[in-house]
């Protein structure tokens, strides 16, 4: 299961930052994050300063 950024996402970029398999990126709207390449570890929510980096289903 990957994160997902949700519409929270202010686009600040500390996620895309802090993520050792660099799968985050910016998107039209927000960060976006690959979910193929997504490792589960949370490092994006950890930093994330709106809680925008969720657990996907």
């Amino acid at each position: 299961m990957s994160y997902i950024i949700n519409e929270a996402c202010i686009s600040c970029g500390a996620c895309a930052d802090e993520c050792p398999v660099e799968c985050i990126s910016e998107g039209d709207e927000r960060y976006v994050i690959n979910s193929d390449e997504c490792v589960d570890c949370g490092s994006c929510a950890e930093v994330c300063p709106v809680d925008a980096p969720q657990q996907g289903e």
